[in-house]
């Protein structure tokens, strides 16, 4: 009898014990206003989110990064091979991002490393980006400006869904379709350094056609020209001077 109750008491003990070790360990992270004080902390994933639990910023690792997530639904996306942060309008619809990634090949050489910040128009993808990067040997840096089409990106996703499901020979086709009924996704200015070394600044017109295009190429030669609509050289200043 005497050995059961010494070792109820020994259980009970060792619960007190716990529970007064948890009270210590807690209660040193929490201070008066409720904000928790840390040195360093590891995590997979972080999500920042309003009182009503509507998604505003996820900050997260590749394995768990998110795919594209519209009014608080999301939709995969298996092309998204990065770790980095994006950000999420009023309505818990992405609106942008910071994301980056490298990849080597099987014998540990460099394929690709790339860094990307884009921030979206409303409900639709984005219309600032800049990108530092480089494809084996080859590096680019740029910063984009696009036209995006009055029209939702839920369309896009559900016609991806759609089109990536039939045969590879048919998926151009309908996506041609998709995109003369859905005009208005066209680049408007790139500025940035090419793979070729040169530095270029593209100015297009509403249909993404090249109209005048500032380079300086790698030998330090500058030229500029004028194009028309059919993409032909109307003017150029440069190597080749005009009046």
């Amino acid at each position: 009898m005497n050995s059961l109750l010494g070792q109820r008491f020994l259980v009970a003990y060792s619960a007190l014990l716990t529970l007064a070790f948890a009270v210590v360990v807690l209660g040193g992270f929490a201070s008066q206003n409720g904000k928790m004080t840390l040195d360093e902390i590891d995590v997979h994933r972080i999500n920042v989110v309003e009182p009503d639990g509507t998604l505003r910023m996820v900050i997260s690792n590749q394995d768990r990064f998110p795919g594209f997530i519209i009014q608080g639904k999301e939709y995969p996306n298996a092309e998204r091979k990065a770790a980095g942060a994006l950000f999420y309008n009023n309505e818990g619809t992405e609106a942008g991002g910071l994301i980056y990634g490298s990849a080597k090949d099987t014998n540990g050489k460099l394929k690709e490393a790339n860094v990307h910040l884009s921030f979206d128009q409303y409900m639709q993808d984005q219309v600032f980006s800049v990108d530092a990067a480089r494809q084996g040997s080859e590096k680019f840096t740029t910063l984009r400006i696009n036209d995006v089409g009055d029209y939702s990106i839920l369309e896009s996703i559900k016609a991806n869904e759609r089109i990536s499901k039939l045969p590879g020979d048919q998926q151009e086709t309908e996506w041609n379709k998709f995109m003369a009924a859905h005009p208005g996704n066209n680049p408007r200015i790139m500025l940035g350094r090419a793979d070729d070394k040169s530095a270029v600044l593209q100015l297009k017109d509403t249909e993404g056609r090249n109209r005048i295009i500032l380079k300086v190429a790698a030998d330090g030669t500058p030229s500029m020209q004028f194009l028309n609509a059919d993409g032909h050289v109307v003017k150029m200043i440069g190597a080749t001077m005009q009046p």
